[in-house]
């Protein structure tokens, strides 16, 4: 066989990093945009927050195929049941629903899910959903490959009732971090916040992102990168 057939036909690495963290009135969703296939970038700027109905959204990784089938039939669903009810669905309604469609299927399916969002009954919500279809209330989760260099990130720095503004500084801080060291995520920084008030969506290029230690500052160019010296790191 021809060995450029074999690498094409090998299982591919998929990569990213989700975060759902609640704060003091509502919830914040982030996530990288790199769609990568093993070694290669697919899509350099997808949008990997996805809108379930107006007040929850999730947050996808994995396979991008699974997570986007997984994230339609939960949306379908959830239409139905707001129009049987005449009210929104709650954040647990649509998590419940995301479990049960992975959990059936979790012999076919590769992906993890967060679901954040807020209702009236409950407040702002964060639920993730790993491999495997388990259903799990947090008041902060991590996912993706990314998620393995904020675990201690995580525990050192958040805490109890955070402000708006502290909690998404908070995520895009981490989500930079996991795009500095895991070599699938990359891209821009999308983020969500959901509360009382609605839904605010928010874009952070790359060139915006915290420098950390070793990292190089964005270039146009190789040229430039050979001509200038190296920046400053951000260590802190």
């Amino acid at each position: 066989m021809d060995p450029t057939m074999a690498d094409l036909n090998a299982p591919h690495s998929m990569g990213t990093t989700i975060i759902g963290v609640t704060y003091n009135g509502g919830v914040v969703l982030g996530a990288d945009s790199r769609t990568s296939t093993g070694v290669y970038v697919a899509n350099r700027a997808s949008d990997k927050i996805t809108q379930l109905t107006d007040n929850v959204y999730v947050c996808r990784s994995g396979s991008a195929a699974d997570s986007q089938i997984v994230s339609d039939y939960v949306r379908y669903f959830l239409h139905q049941h707001t129009i049987q009810l005449g009210q929104p669905a709650t954040v647990k309604v649509a998590a419940n629903l995301v479990r049960l469609l992975s959990y059936n299927n979790k012999n076919m399916l590769q992906t993890g899910l967060i679901i954040g969002g807020w209702d009236k009954h409950e407040g702002g919500k964060i639920y993730g959903v790993p491999l495997g279809g388990t259903l799990l209330e947090q008041p902060f989760t991590i996912g993706g490959s990314g998620s393995s260099y904020l675990y201690g990130f995580f525990d050192q720095e958040w805490k109890e009732g955070m402000t708006k503004e502290e909690a998404e500084r908070l995520v895009v801080k981490a989500v930079s971090l996991a795009i500095a060291r895991d070599g699938a995520s990359g891209g821009v920084v999308r983020t969500v916040t959901i509360n009382s008030e609605g839904v605010e969506r928010k874009f952070y290029p790359g060139d915006t992102l915290p420098l950390w230690h070793e990292e190089l500052a964005p270039h146009n160019s190789l040229l430039d990168i050979l001509s200038s010296s190296s920046p400053d790191p951000m260590v802190s």
